[in-house]
């Protein structure tokens, strides 16, 4: 006897009362289940043994295996990642005398020769890289700002025309209204890079002429009262007048500091660095929400289909998230309006900040494509290679940190100086080089994405033509 299914059926008796039915491949699924049941015992039971216990042997081994290659994955990328960091701060100090610095002599007189002779004789310590600079080049003051500004220089110091003339009348006329930090004038720029400049600029120029101005004023005091009691006879006058212009003693020679662009928002700070973070771990949240969401239509869509919605969901969910991003920074206090109208400076800023939105997102995008197991791994990483480039400038890094001219935190964070402080403008070239990772990011998830679908779609025609063979 036969069933539908092709299985045959042995009718061993059959009685008034009784009947016995033989399946061989029922008999063999029952040993089956049973044998099932045996390996079940041998299992192990839920809440039910110590950790050294044998019977999870197995799991034991599988979970010491996986704690250890991620301690190991970890512990290589801390070697490696903070290393790289690390190595960006370490030598800004025996760097600092890369940070030029301008000495412009209009005195061509004792006090300019001197304090010249006294950055010359500084060879110790913490310096900036100083050269003279013939004052018929920069014949003006707003020559040398525009210097400054157009990021020439680091630091300009002029003496100012006259100065050891002017210092000398005041004492011999008894001027009161003489100022000493008229003679000498420090001009920088402190949005360039607040912390170069507050660190090192300001700091070592400041201690230097400090040095050199108190020795130059006692030495030039002791001179002149020197002339003053010249042949055991003191002049009387003299000394009225003196009296009148103490000033003209001590400090007797001072500086006027001019920052040209101050770095005068606080919250500047969070956006210029920090905020660039923020934005790049949202973006890779948005990357993981996009590619769970996908995996549920992608094997149903056509490739243009898929692809479309690869660039048009991101590049549509960054509109809002830069412009939050700018929003935010803006209610807490950061200009816009330093080199554009106030609206222009905002609607710019917006449009730098998406380009680099969506220069981190469409990389995480490629990224989740070719190795979504590393993409944490290539977060940190991409982290630590744009803020370890874009922390100090180039100048206080080694040559190796350069590369950070062709990454999105050095550029973004360099527009938007130019946007909120009115820095030296690179907004071409920054907007360059964050189009380019726009589109090298599009061109990479296109290629990723048309590659294994073909080898999907070629290896199916090959099973069907196969199948029909």
């Amino acid at each position: 006897m036969s069933y539908e299914d092709g299985k045959d059926v042995e009718l061993t008796h059959m009685g008034p009362a009784e009947k016995t039915v033989y399946i061989p491949e029922l008999q063999v699924a029952e040993e089956s289940v049973l044998g099932a049941d045996d390996i079940d015992k041998e299992l192990p039971q839920s809440y039910s043994f110590s950790f050294f216990s044998p019977g999870l042997a197995r799991a034991r081994r599988e979970y010491i295996s996986i704690t250890w290659y991620s301690a190991g994955m970890v512990l290589l990328m801390m070697w490696i990642l903070l290393s790289v960091y690390w190595a960006a701060l370490a030598y800004s100090d025996a760097l600092s005398s890369n940070l030029t610095a301008w000495f412009i002599d209009r005195d061509n007189d004792t006090i300019g020769h001197a304090i010249w002779s006294g950055i010359n004789d500084n060879t110790t310590g913490l310096r900036l890289g100083w050269s003279q600079v013939d004052p018929a080049i920069f014949a003006s003051d707003e020559d040398v700002m525009q210097a400054v500004i157009n990021e020439e220089v680091w630091l300009a110091l002029v003496v100012e025309t006259n100065a050891t003339d002017k210092l000398s009348d005041a004492r011999k006329t008894g001027n009161s209204a003489f100022n000493p930090t008229s003679l000498l004038t420090i001009y920088y720029a402190e949005a360039r890079q607040e912390i170069a400049v507050g660190t090192y600029v300001i700091p070592i120029s400041s201690n230097l002429l400090g040095e050199i101005t108190s020795s130059l004023a006692a030495a030039s005091a002791q001179q002149y009262f020197t002339q003053i009691y010249a042949q055991g006879q003191v002049n009387e006058t003299a000394l009225q007048l003196i009296a009148q212009a103490p000033q003209t003693i001590s400090p007797g020679i001072g500086w006027t500091t001019v920052n040209l662009r101050p770095f005068n928002a606080p919250v500047a700070s969070a956006v210029l660095v920090v905020g660039q973070i923020y934005l790049l771990i949202f973006a890779f949240i948005m990357a993981e929400a996009n590619a769970s969401a996908r995996a549920l239509i992608q094997e149903h869509l056509q490739l243009s289909s898929y692809l479309r919605l690869r660039f048009a969901v991101p590049l549509l969910t960054y509109v809002p998230m830069s412009l939050t991003y700018v929003l935010v920074s803006l209610a807490f206090g950061l200009p816009m309006n330093a080199k554009f109208s106030a609206a222009g400076g905002f609607f710019l800023m917006w449009i730098y900040v998406y380009l680099g939105t969506s220069g981190f997102g469409l990389t995480f995008e490629f990224i989740l494509t070719v190795l979504p197991k590393f993409t944490p791994v290539f977060m940190f990483s991409i982290i630590i290679a744009n803020i370890s480039s874009s922390i100090l400038p180039h100048e206080l890094m080694p040559a190796f940190f350069r590369f950070g001219i062709a990454f999105p935190f050095w550029n973004l964070s360099q527009a938007m100086r130019t946007i909120s402080f009115d820095t030296h403008s690179y907004l071409l070239r920054n907007a360059a080089v964050l189009v380019a990772w726009v589109v090298l990011s599009a061109l990479t998830i296109t290629l990723s994405t048309w590659y294994p679908r073909r080898r999907k779609v070629t290896t199916a025609a090959r099973l069907k033509m196969h199948g029909r063979m």
